[in-house]
């Protein structure tokens, strides 16, 4: 692999690095490394009787070294294809499967551009200051124009082209899609790509269409290091250990399910807060894998998180991993937080898990709390007099998990059991901060599908 040598000791040197502070007065550098393949050691390959699918995201360090820029930094995450077509048809990436606002090779190469503005602005303070720096700019301008064109060359050469993957070869680049920290889900849909005629015969006929029904998935979860997801800090077998974790019938689990306390609680346990109202049956992967493809990860509570979550409060602005506040269950706050953000950090889903020592056939067994905020509101019931206010109807929020990850075809069966208690809007509970919910009194149960591997169509 091109990690390390002569070259990659040369970048590493004072006296390097001094030449090229000293360059960039002259000129707007670029210096891609296409050839590195580094990442490579951290792809993942799943295959079936028609493709194999080899996955890797690079981080912002490789994405630098790679195309000679930031591209995480204009929202850009470069995601590394490797597709065998082991098939006798022609075969073809269904690409806004992987992200419906994918971008193109030169779309992503342009939002990387080095800007005449963003050039004269920096230049603006120092020129009034030091006039002769003044006749730089003309050398600035003209390499940078020509840093872009070279940028564009790369990221083109570089990108994965869509066009069909004829049988017994290969096709391999980057797909540009949009960033995600902590864990990236990478839905790869490969469609039969032949002739027209076979295509509208199979239609004529009743078949399915050629670019749906014939096609092979493969889903892929795969972590990537820029935040500090809360469950990172949760040893789940210290939580539940295995010789205590019990295997359970249907009517068992049931029975187990509505017997679980109806809220969660304060820190000290003397208060009921928000009802217990959803269960998720799945091993972690598989959880993980059927989420974070449409909710988002919370990142620890630190002071950096902390401030970047003020910094969202006052601004009114969107921070996609903002810390959630605990609940506790079984003494012990969520052991996985996760969150569906929407325009704002003061509207979002919330969803928190716990593990609890039950299995059903051969699956961890999730129980949690799910809420909408809808606002934000002041309290004496918080160290920040602020929180946010929640939708009284939390039945809508636990439906709507049902609703999402049916859409996302995650759910092999799910129903409701009792066990929260009804509320109603004359007699509604109360959560820890004072705000009002209510219920029909069910939890809802979802049994989640095992899409990490390769479905063979």
């Amino acid at each position: 692999m091109n990690q390390t040598g002569p070259a990659t000791a040369r970048r590493r040197s004072p006296l390097f690095r001094a030449l090229l502070s000293l360059r960039r007065l002259f000129v707007t550098p670029y210096d891609p490394d296409p050839a590195f393949d580094g990442f490579h050691e951290r792809a993942c390959t799943k295959a079936n009787d028609r493709a194999s699918v080899t996955v890797a995201v690079l981080t912002a360090a490789e994405s630098r070294r790679v195309f000679g820029t930031a591209p995480e930094r204009r929202g850009v995450q470069p995601v590394w294809l490797e597709i065998e077509n082991r098939s006798a048809d022609g075969l073809r990436l269904q690409v806004v499967t992987l992200d419906p606002s994918y971008f193109t090779a030169l779309e992503a190469a342009a939002r990387c551009h080095h800007s005449a503005f963003r050039r004269l602005s920096a230049y603006g303070v120092l020129g009034w200051l030091f006039f002769p720096l003044l006749a730089l700019l003309p050398s600035k301008l003209v390499t940078a124009w020509t840093a872009n064109r070279r940028m564009d060359d790369t990221f083109r050469a570089l990108g994965f082209r869509l066009a069909p993957i004829e049988p017994g070869t290969a096709a391999r680049g980057f797909v540009f899609t949009s960033l995600d920290a902590g864990t990236k889900a990478v839905h790869v849909r490969l469609g039969t790509f032949g002739g027209i005629a076979g295509a509208l015969e199979r239609d004529v006929t009743g078949g399915d269409p050629a670019l749906d029904g014939d096609a092979a998935d493969f889903h892929f979860t795969i972590p990537v290091p820029g935040i500090a997801a809360d469950y990172l800090h949760r040893d789940f077998a210290a939580v539940c250990p295995p010789a205590t974790v019990r295997a359970v019938s249907a009517a068992e689990l049931v029975a187990e399910l509505e017997a679980l306390p109806a809220t969660t609680t304060g820190a000290r346990g003397t208060r009921g807060g928000d009802p217990v109202n959803l269960v998720v049956i799945g091993n972690f992967d598989t959880l993980l894998a059927a989420f974070v493809a449409r909710w988002d990860e919370s990142e620890s509570i630190t002071l950096a998180t902390c401030w970047k979550t003020v910094k969202a409060f006052l601004l009114g602005s969107h921070y996609r991993y903002s810390p959630v506040s605990p609940l506790h269950l079984f003494g012990r706050s969520q052991d996985i937080a996760l969150q569906r953000a929407r325009h704002t950090i003061n509207e979002r889903l919330h969803l928190r898990l716990w593990l609890v020592p039950l299995s059903f056939r051969g699956r961890a067994v999730w129980v949690g709390q799910v809420s909408r905020d809808i606002g934000v509101r002041l309290t004496t019931r918080a160290w920040n007099l602020t929180t946010h206010r929640i939708d009284p109807d939390v039945d809508e929020s636990r439906d709507y998990c049902i609703e999402d990850l049916a859409q996302a075809r995650r759910i092999e069966a799910a129903g409701y059991v009792g066990g929260v208690g009804a509320r109603t809007a004359s007699d509604p509970g109360r959560n820890l901060t004072g705000d009002p919910w209510i219920s029909d009194g069910r939890r809802a149960v979802i049994l989640l599908r095992d899409l990490r591997g390769a479905t063979p169509a």
